[in-house]
């Protein structure tokens, strides 16, 4: 559960500071519908800036945000349906588009949920303390994001190996930025990192994605939210659609919360997990290194509820790679259009997906194969950045592999796409659900400190911890209100 106690003097002082900046916290009702958010928002937002240094665009945290650089209000959800001509499945498989929220990542949305409930129970001090955001990759920079926009100091730490990207980028918004060693699959040393900062400066308080329940929450009740948005509109159109189920490959495990969601909307629809064929730690106990940045390995983290998730993908990275470079390199946008018959705009919005997207979207395929899903079968995911997050990549790619051809997508089409197979996927029964969840056990309790007790409510308790957080966003909701109310700044 998240713990919402309040500090009521370091809260007194949290809002001071909101009423000298100028802050409003959005709600997490107004996240799911942006159309409630006041008309005097709306009214600044049509002169900001989607990536703008600015407090209003903290109300852009959701998927609902007009596709544009500047001035955008709000619409339907963000997302794209893939052409079965690139799947190879007829099943529908849609995609939501991380590209529009602020920094051009939906890791905003957790971040949001770990560090408001904090920030409006005082038990963060957004005057005396820094916000410290470890991550592999994206969760560190939406952190900064909204710590800046909450006049919040902050720190970030993400691997060394990570897309020089994020870091040029994060030079410009966090107080202080840590590389730990190695890449997307050493999240143990990140760990280390948490540990010596608790352990040397008092200054700092940790927002751990794999373990703050407000990543779970604000996912199961926005992401959650906008698929289902997303399908209704669908099935309105094209007649009688079923909700098959959502595939996700587990970075931190939050998106995943939005498949407690929809199970709740659509009882027969499945939950799928993706993570690296050369780091199987679900799959097979496994450990090892991979290329998809943005998935973590190694450990199972805290907020993934094993118990309600059917089924494990492992993805090779090697596809993932290829396929960044089918989609966003001139001869295999050719090839696309040319030989498999996708349309120019159809292969222009394939830049929208970034290396773990695109796993994304080969879980999704390999999931529609398993369970030989038909045309009136809808799957979803998330493409969690677009490949503007990766150009160093395509550059370094060229510099190892050489000159992209005809011929090289060609084989990329054929091998990392159409020839996805139902290899390297199991089926979770109650017994495996078991196995995976006893993971946590060495990270968490033997690790990280937490209780025995606690991953026991996560199997046997669920009221004690998902059950329960589902049903806290009013709460926080009222909570944000009363902050605002306080400053005044609404009036």
């Amino acid at each position: 559960m998240i713990d919402l106690t309040i500090d009521k003097q370091t809260l007194e002082k949290n809002i001071q500071k909101a009423k000298e900046k100028g802050i409003i916290v959005p709600t997490f009702s107004q996240m799911r519908n942006p159309e409630t958010v006041p008309v005097s928002i709306k009214e600044r937002l049509k002169k900001t800036g989607l990536w703008d240094v600015d407090p209003v665009n903290l109300f852009r945290v959701t998927w609902k945000n007009e596709p544009k650089e500047s001035g955008g209000l709000f619409g339907g959800p963000n997302f794209i349906e893939l052409p079965a001509k690139l799947t190879g499945v007829d099943a529908k498989i849609i995609c939501l588009v991380g590209k529009y929220f602020p920094t051009g990542c939906h890791k905003v949305g957790a971040s949001f949920g770990c560090l408001a409930p904090r920030l409006v129970t005082g038990q963060f001090d957004a005057s005396a303390q820094k916000a410290v955001w470890p991550s592999t990759g994206n969760y560190c920079r939406g952190g900064a994001f909204n710590s800046k926009l909450l006049a919040v100091d902050s720190v970030a730490i993400l691997p060394a190996g990570m897309s020089q990207e994020r870091f040029d980028w994060l030079k410009t918004i966090a107080t202080e930025i840590i590389a730990t060693p190695g890449t997307e699959s050493n999240v143990k040393e990140i760990f280390d990192k948490v540990h010596e900062l608790k352990a040397t400066r008092n200054d700092v308080l940790i927002f751990n994605q794999f373990e703050e329940m407000g990543n779970y929450l604000w996912h199961y009740n926005v992401t959650g939210s906008a698929i289902a948005t997303a399908f209704e509109g669908m099935a309105q159109k094209q007649g009688n659609l079923n909700f098959a189920g959502v595939c996700f490959t587990s970075g931190s495990a939050g998106t995943l919360a939005s498949g407690d969601f929809l199970k709740h909307q659509y009882p027969l629809s499945r939950i799928a997990v993706g993570e690296a064929l050369q780091c199987p730690t679900i799959l097979n106990n496994g450990f090892g290194a991979h290329r998809i940045e943005g998935i973590g390995d190694k450990h199972i983290p805290w907020v993934h509820n094993v118990k309600n998730t059917d089924m494990a993908i492992a993805i090779d990275d090697n596809d993932s790679m290829a396929l960044l470079r089918l989609f966003n390199e001139d001869a295999g946008k050719d090839y696309l259009i040319k030989e498999a018959g996708l349309g120019r705009e159809q292969v222009e919005t394939l830049s929208l997906m970034g290396i773990s997207g695109i796993a994304n979207m080969l879980c999704c395929i390999k999931f529609a194969k398993y369970y030989e899903l038909g045309a009136n079968d809808v799957v979803a995911t998330v493409l969690t950045d677009s490949v503007d997050m990766y150009r160093s990549r395509l550059v370094e790619l060229r510099d190892e592999e050489g000159s992209y051809t005809a011929l090289k997508a060609a084989g990329d089409f054929a091998a990392s796409l159409k020839g996805e197979s139902t290899d390297n996927m199991l089926e979770l029964g109650y017994q495996e659900r078991k196995r995976v969840h006893n993971l946590k056990y060495y990270t968490w309790v033997e690790q990280q400190g937490r209780a025995a007790e606690e991953l026991n409510d996560q199997w046997y308790n669920p009221e004690k911890s998902f059950a329960g957080v589902q049903k806290q966003a009013d709460e926080i909701d009222a909570l944000i209100n009363e902050f605002n109310q306080k400053t005044g700044l609404l009036k």
